[in-house]
């Protein structure tokens, strides 16, 4: 199990972003907690986690509201 995140534009269309990995969820979402704002400063719109090609959870945005 690898969990990572896969990011996105505001159409849903992906988008590079940093290639963390992580041995699991916990340490997945710790890492997004700390480094949101970068992304979406850098122009992603949102993330979808994956556990190696599964979809755990998402599209999430990183625009409040």
């Amino acid at each position: 199990m690898v969990f990572r995140w896969h990011y996105q534009d505001d159409k849903g269309n992906g988008l590079s972003g940093p290639g963390q990995a992580f041995a699991d969820q916990a340490g997945a979402e710790d890492w997004l907690g700390a480094h949101w704002r970068e992304l979406a400063d850098a122009g992603i719109d949102g993330v979808v986690l994956l556990d190696d090609a599964d979809v755990v959870y998402g599209p999430m945005s990183l625009h409040a509201g």
